[in-house]
Protein backbone atom coordinates (compact mmCIF):
# COMPACT_ATOMS: atom_id res chain seq x y z
CA UNK A 1 0.00 0.00 0.00
CA UNK A 2 2.02 2.98 -1.28
CA UNK A 3 1.30 6.43 0.07
CA UNK A 4 0.19 9.07 -2.39
CA UNK A 5 0.39 12.83 -2.06
CA UNK A 6 -3.41 12.93 -2.07
CA UNK A 7 -3.61 10.59 0.95
CA UNK A 8 -0.97 12.62 2.77
CA UNK A 9 -2.67 15.94 2.02
CA UNK A 10 -6.08 14.54 3.03
CA UNK A 11 -4.62 13.29 6.30
CA UNK A 12 -2.90 16.59 7.09
CA UNK A 13 -6.10 18.50 6.23
CA UNK A 14 -7.77 16.91 9.26
CA UNK A 15 -7.28 19.35 12.10
CA UNK A 16 -8.34 16.96 14.91
CA UNK A 17 -6.21 13.86 15.17
CA UNK A 18 -5.09 11.32 17.73
CA UNK A 19 -1.38 10.75 18.20
CA UNK A 20 -1.16 7.17 19.42
CA UNK A 21 2.02 6.19 21.20
CA UNK A 22 3.25 9.70 21.96
CA UNK A 23 6.01 9.33 24.55
CA UNK A 24 6.06 10.55 28.14
CA UNK A 25 9.70 11.54 27.53
CA UNK A 26 9.75 15.22 26.45
CA UNK A 27 12.93 14.61 24.41
CA UNK A 28 11.47 11.74 22.39
CA UNK A 29 10.86 12.40 18.69
CA UNK A 30 7.13 11.62 19.07
CA UNK A 31 6.83 14.41 21.65
CA UNK A 32 8.60 16.89 19.40
CA UNK A 33 6.28 16.01 16.51
CA UNK A 34 3.24 16.19 18.82
CA UNK A 35 4.29 19.66 20.05
CA UNK A 36 4.86 20.78 16.45
CA UNK A 37 1.35 19.68 15.47
CA UNK A 38 -0.06 21.71 18.38
CA UNK A 39 2.07 24.72 17.40
CA UNK A 40 0.63 24.52 13.88
CA UNK A 41 -2.95 24.64 15.19
CA UNK A 42 -3.85 20.97 15.10
CA UNK A 43 -6.18 19.68 17.80
CA UNK A 44 -3.80 16.81 18.52
CA UNK A 45 -5.03 14.39 21.17
CA UNK A 46 -2.40 12.27 22.97
CA UNK A 47 -2.96 8.53 23.43
CA UNK A 48 -0.68 6.63 25.80
CA UNK A 49 -1.98 4.22 28.46
CA UNK A 50 0.97 5.08 30.74
CA UNK A 51 0.48 8.86 30.82
CA UNK A 52 -2.13 11.12 32.39
CA UNK A 53 -1.02 14.28 30.57
CA UNK A 54 1.16 15.12 27.60
CA UNK A 55 2.11 18.75 26.89
CA UNK A 56 -0.48 19.79 29.50
CA UNK A 57 -3.33 17.98 27.73
CA UNK A 58 -5.29 15.03 29.10
CA UNK A 59 -3.88 11.80 27.71
CA UNK A 60 -6.18 8.92 26.84
CA UNK A 61 -5.30 5.26 27.41
CA UNK A 62 -7.19 4.19 24.26
CA UNK A 63 -8.25 6.03 21.14
CA UNK A 64 -11.85 4.85 21.55
CA UNK A 65 -12.20 6.95 24.71
CA UNK A 66 -11.68 10.27 22.93
CA UNK A 67 -14.86 12.34 22.61
CA UNK A 68 -15.64 13.61 20.12
CA UNK A 69 -13.63 11.06 18.18
CA UNK A 70 -10.93 12.37 15.86
CA UNK A 71 -11.17 11.73 12.13
CA UNK A 72 -7.53 10.66 11.85
CA UNK A 73 -4.79 8.99 13.88
CA UNK A 74 -1.01 9.17 13.65
CA UNK A 75 0.48 5.95 15.00
CA UNK A 76 3.88 6.32 16.63
CA UNK A 77 3.73 2.98 18.38
CA UNK A 78 6.29 0.21 18.10
CA UNK A 79 5.56 -1.96 15.05
CA UNK A 80 4.53 -4.86 17.31
CA UNK A 81 1.66 -2.74 18.72
CA UNK A 82 0.45 -1.10 15.52
CA UNK A 83 -2.04 -3.75 14.35
CA UNK A 84 -3.89 -3.53 17.68
CA UNK A 85 -3.86 0.27 17.44
CA UNK A 86 -5.27 0.11 13.89
CA UNK A 87 -8.06 -2.20 15.11
CA UNK A 88 -8.88 0.24 17.92
CA UNK A 89 -8.99 3.07 15.38
CA UNK A 90 -11.37 1.07 13.17
CA UNK A 91 -13.64 0.35 16.15
CA UNK A 92 -13.62 4.06 17.04
CA UNK A 93 -14.69 5.00 13.49
CA UNK A 94 -11.37 6.55 12.52
CA UNK A 95 -10.96 6.18 8.76
CA UNK A 96 -7.58 7.87 8.22
CA UNK A 97 -4.40 6.39 9.68
CA UNK A 98 -0.72 7.22 9.32
CA UNK A 99 1.75 4.49 10.30
CA UNK A 100 4.80 6.61 11.09
CA UNK A 101 8.29 5.67 9.95
CA UNK A 102 11.43 7.72 9.40
CA UNK A 103 14.22 5.24 10.06
CA UNK A 104 13.81 1.63 11.10
CA UNK A 105 10.34 0.11 11.16
CA UNK A 106 8.58 2.80 13.18
CA UNK A 107 4.91 1.87 13.49
CA UNK A 108 4.89 -0.03 10.19
CA UNK A 109 4.07 -3.72 10.25
CA UNK A 110 2.67 -5.93 7.49
CA UNK A 111 -0.22 -6.90 9.80
CA UNK A 112 -1.15 -3.27 10.48
CA UNK A 113 -0.99 -2.34 6.78
CA UNK A 114 -3.13 -5.35 5.84
CA UNK A 115 -5.64 -4.49 8.55
CA UNK A 116 -5.95 -0.93 7.24
CA UNK A 117 -6.74 -2.31 3.81
CA UNK A 118 -9.17 -4.93 5.15
CA UNK A 119 -11.05 -2.27 7.15
CA UNK A 120 -11.21 0.11 4.18
CA UNK A 121 -9.14 2.76 5.90
CA UNK A 122 -7.15 5.44 4.11
CA UNK A 123 -3.60 4.73 5.24
CA UNK A 124 -0.26 6.42 4.84
CA UNK A 125 2.13 3.54 5.47
CA UNK A 126 5.58 4.78 6.40
CA UNK A 127 7.11 8.22 5.98
CA UNK A 128 7.43 11.08 8.45
CA UNK A 129 4.81 13.86 8.57
CA UNK A 130 7.53 16.49 9.05
CA UNK A 131 8.53 16.00 5.39
CA UNK A 132 5.11 17.27 4.30
CA UNK A 133 4.51 20.10 6.78
CA UNK A 134 5.18 23.44 5.11
CA UNK A 135 8.25 25.23 6.40
CA UNK A 136 9.78 22.22 8.14
CA UNK A 137 13.47 22.41 9.00
CA UNK A 138 16.11 21.59 6.38
CA UNK A 139 16.80 18.14 7.84
CA UNK A 140 13.24 17.07 7.01
CA UNK A 141 13.44 18.52 3.50
CA UNK A 142 16.73 16.65 3.00
CA UNK A 143 15.00 13.44 4.13
CA UNK A 144 12.37 14.01 1.44
CA UNK A 145 15.04 14.78 -1.16
CA UNK A 146 16.83 11.49 -0.35
CA UNK A 147 13.57 9.61 -0.86
CA UNK A 148 13.07 11.39 -4.19
CA UNK A 149 16.54 10.31 -5.31
CA UNK A 150 15.73 6.73 -4.35
CA UNK A 151 12.37 6.83 -6.13
CA UNK A 152 10.30 6.23 -3.00
CA UNK A 153 8.89 9.73 -2.48
CA UNK A 154 5.10 9.68 -2.89
CA UNK A 155 3.69 10.70 -6.22
CA UNK A 156 0.24 12.05 -7.06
Amino acid sequence: MAASRRLIEDFLAEKRLAVIGVSRNPRHFSRRLFAELLRRGYDAVPVNPKAEQIEGLPCYPQVGQIQPPPAAALLMTPARASAQAVEECAQAGIRKVWLYRAVGRGAVSPAAAALCEARGMEAVVGLCPYMFLPGSSPVHRIHGWILKLGGSYPGP
